[in-house]
């Protein structure tokens, strides 16, 4: 059990470590000066557009909860919801391991509303499911659409592979709204059994999922500067994949990796304007959220001393 606790922050920690290295070696030309002039650079326009951005991406964020609690059937205060879901993922997404971190910091606060640990076990994973879900839909769009965004990280494969492996996506995600409908046998796992959702709750997935991953992919958008700028649809798919190999790596925030994959991805244009764009997109996806999911979780957890 102890090798399993201390598993993923050590993938974790080499993944940053290794991250750091190459963007050393990648970037040892740039100085903090070039990075304060990127940062200047930024219109307030663009920056006021990064921020409602944001706003968006979390707004979002907390659909998620609500979907998973209407699919338990429980009744929890819209509020205390959208809280405790901006709380959870400004949290997880700077710890690193967002499934677990985020599991931990939901039990805490949905058993107070008598949600019970099997209840909250299928939460979390409907949440996590509904991201890939969105993920992957959009994954689908772009490669069927616009399968040359992808250029930076596919150069071996030609346009046609990719836009079948845009319908074979598709045709999961089809797998997924199909059994649904015929409300097919629940997914068990040990104790856990995850009942198929009603489609009016798939419906919601398939739309709210995709906004969150939108409105995360515009922060990074809008900070980049106009000249040059590759369009939101490149930016989009590069982020898809950089966002998810800085969450598969479970390091914490992503550091290091969501760079790398970034710089690989929009290697035509100038790194220190695409290094810019994504300090504006930690400071408004991570750092402010973390500092207010910091108060929130003091604030929650004084009130819970005072009754416990």
């Amino acid at each position: 059990m102890k090798l399993r606790n201390y598993f993923w922050p050590t993938v974790g920690l080499i993944a940053v470590g290794f991250s750091i290295w190459l963007l050393y070696h990648e970037l040892r030309g740039i100085s903090l000066d070039d990075l304060g002039d990127g940062l200047n650079a930024i219109p307030l326009h663009r920056w006021l557009l990064a921020a409602c951005s944001t706003v968006l991406a979390y707004a979002a964020l907390a659909g998620y909860d609500h979907i998973a609690l209407t699919h338990l059937g429980r009744k929890v205060p819209f509020g205390f919801i959208t809280v405790c879901s901006f709380t959870t993922y400004a949290l997880a997404h700077n710890i690193g391991g967002s499934v677990l971190s985020g599991a931990v910091i939901r039990y805490r606060a949905y058993a107070t509303q008598g949600l019970s640990g099997q209840e909250i076990g299928v939460l979390v994973a409907l949440c996590s499911f509904t991201f890939v879900l969105g993920a992957m839909l959009l994954a689908a769009f772009l490669l069927i659409v616009e399968p040359e965004v992808f250029d930076g990280f596919v150069h071996f494969m030609p346009v046609s592979a990719t836009r079948l492996t845009g319908l074979a996506i598709l045709f999961l995600v089809a797998l997924y709204i199909f059994g649904s409908w015929l409300q097919l046998r629940p997914l068990k796992i040990g104790k856990f059994a995850i009942l198929y959702p009603q489609l009016p709750i798939v419906g919601r997935q398939l739309v709210i999922a995709p906004i969150e991953l939108i409105g995360a992919a515009g922060i990074i958008y809008f900070a980049l500067p106009e000249l040059g700028n590759p369009g939101f649809m490149v930016v989009l798919g590069v982020f898809l994949v950089s966002f998810s190999a800085a969450l598969i790596s479970h390091a914490p925030g992503g550091l290091g990796v969501l760079e790398v994959v970034f710089l690989a991805g929009l290697s035509q244009m100038d790194p220190v304007a695409v290094l810019s764009a994504l300090l504006v997109f930690r400071l408004f996806y991570l750092i402010i959220p973390l500092l207010l999911g910091l108060v929130v979780v003091v604030a929650f957890e004084r009130s819970r001393f005072g009754r416990d």
